[in-house]
């Protein structure tokens, strides 16, 4: 490709992308799936690989794509919540494998399936849930503590908590709770959400929170973000701990070699009609604490 198709392309797909992030993040109305959005994505990505001078402060690729609403107090995040790389064939994860054992060698992987819902963080002192707040651009989220404390799977309080834990989930609405809200909607004669994740994204930025209490929210843990007064070595190990302070976590399962992963994806894949929640893939995470910080970050 000539640089001035190159640059012609670029733009266009910044465009389209910018127009859909804000849609997606700000909005919660999508109109495309993230298949689609996550192969413009990389396209984009490709791009600026190819023509290093087309990459630009402000582009996609360099930012995760939310940003703090006026409608809540901004939090600023002390760690950053960052986005996931994506892959689209399991030839892309076994190049992935032999790039992690290249660095370190011999790896685990913990193998979870990504829960479509709206990525949250929560904060315990002294085992009292003090704090929640959104990702948004992944520095600096919104406060949604009020609307949080109304998820009753979420403990408010934590039994041989440490001093300070902050622990990263998924907000979502389960299929049966999405379809009661539609039916009520419809009811009253209202617009109905186009699926759970819009349903959940949009109950937990109301600004009563006694409307997000009656839209039956849930949430999982999937990462602890920092803690004080516990060392942890390896990721399985920090959702294990989660787990036994009673914050609720999807399941997960931790592998030696890269055909285990992707088996497990494949069985994840083939069982999502029988989850509770909508799922839009699945994720593979290094295990080990020390070796991710070897190999550094993988997000935008």
């Amino acid at each position: 490709m000539l640089l001035l198709e190159a640059i012609q392309k670029a733009e266009e797909l910044r465009k389209e992308l910018k127009y859909h992030s804000d849609l997606y993040y700000n909005q919660d109305a999508p109109v495309i799936d993230d298949f689609t959005y996550d192969k413009m994505m990389r396209e984009l990505e490709e791009l600026e690989s190819e023509f290093p001078e087309l990459i630009t402060d402000d582009s996609p690729t360099q930012k995760v794509g939310g940003q703090a609403g006026e409608k809540f107090s901004p939090v600023a995040h002390t760690v950053k919540m960052e986005s996931l790389h994506d892959s689209f064939s399991f030839e892309e994860l076994r190049d992935f494998d032999r790039r992690v054992r290249e660095a370190v060698g011999d790896v685990d992987y913990v193998v979870e399936p990504k829960i479509d819902g709206l990525s949250v963080s929560v904060e315990y002192r002294n085992g009292v849930l003090t704090r929640a707040s959104t990702r948004g651009d992944g520095d600096t989220g919104e406060d949604i503590t009020d609307n949080i404390l109304t998820i009753n799977s979420l403990p408010h309080r934590l039994k041989n908590a440490p001093a300070f834990l902050e622990v990263r989930g998924e907000v979502y609405m389960s299929f049966k709770s999405f379809e009661q809200l539609i039916k009520r909607q419809e009811e009253k004669e209202e617009k109905p959400f186009k699926n759970p994740r819009n349903a959940a994204a949009g109950s937990l930025r109301q600004k009563d929170s006694r409307i997000t209490a009656q839209r039956d929210l849930d949430i999982l843990v999937f990462n602890i973000q920092q803690i004080e007064g516990k060392a942890l070595n390896s990721h399985k190990e920090s959702l294990d701990y989660v787990k036994s302070l009673g914050i609720p976590t999807a399941f997960y399962s931790s592998f030696n070699n890269i055909e285990s992963v992707i088996e497990e994806i494949k069985k994840i894949g083939d069982n999502r009609g029988e989850y509770s929640f909508a799922i839009d893939g699945a994720v593979v995470k290094v295990d080990s604490l020390s070796m991710r910080e070897e190999l550094g970050s993988t997000a935008k």
